[in-house]
């Protein structure tokens, strides 16, 4: 600014223009620096897009593994056929395989089928086969021995039956003992848990001493 217009200014403000210029220019480069800092903050601050992570696609199942949910076969399953010993007056005497459910009839069939003039009024044709059966035809059992095992005819017995395990059909197999009174004996052991010696075979109804007395040594708790 020229003097003689400086001169005629305030002084105040002739004060403010008598400022040197290199005082000027730090001040300008003051500005310019909390100019740009602050420019900085503010990009520095600003709102960044978040990435979505992308989905990691589950492996492919091998159709060659085994499927843990397919189901299995459960342990008890029955079987699907008996096998029983046919022996006495048939045509091919031995141990047949047949299918399950099968009845006695079938497996007289399967032994080559009766001789002729056997008399075969003892055998339940129409019952049905249990596995590992034993099945007499027109032989007279041994002194002492036991019906066969489901009844389906004369013929020895491995041993005793047991109370506590015995079905109905087992328990018609003993002598003296018919299917209800077999009932009897089962429902009696489910009512009190079961029998703990032979004993207490006289605590079921129809059973006295002389029937008693047959059964003391065919039976087992």
């Amino acid at each position: 600014m020229r003097p003689g217009l400086r001169d005629r200014l305030p002084l105040w403000l002739q004060t403010r223009c008598a400022v040197e210029p290199r005082a000027l220019a730090a001040l300008v480069v003051v500005l310019l620096g909390a100019a740009g800092f602050a420019g900085w903050e503010l990009w520095s601050g600003r709102p960044e897009p978040v990435r979505v992570p992308a989905a990691v696609a589950a492996p492919a199942a091998d159709p060659a593994a085994p499927s843990s949910s397919s189901p299995s076969p459960p342990a008890g399953a029955e079987r699907d056929h008996v096998l029983v010993d046919v022996a006495g007056e048939v045509r091919e005497p031995g141990v047949h395989r047949l299918p399950a459910g099968s009845r006695v009839a079938d497996a007289l069939t399967a032994a080559g089928g009766v001789r002729t003039g056997t008399d075969t009024v003892a055998l339940n044709r129409a019952r049905v086969l249990l596995d590992g059966e034993h099945i007499l035809v027109g032989v007279t059992p041994p002194p002492g021995s036991l019906p066969v095992k489901g009844g389906a005819g004369p013929g020895p017995v491995p041993g005793p039956v047991s109370l506590n395990t015995a079905t109905v059909e087992d328990l018609d197999t003993l002598p003296g003992i018919g299917p209800v009174l077999a009932r009897k004996i089962v429902d009696h052991r489910t009512e009190q848990g079961g029998f703990r010696t032979v004993e207490q075979l006289r605590d079921v109804g129809g059973i006295g001493d002389s029937r008693f007395a047959e059964l003391e040594n065919r039976v087992v708790p």
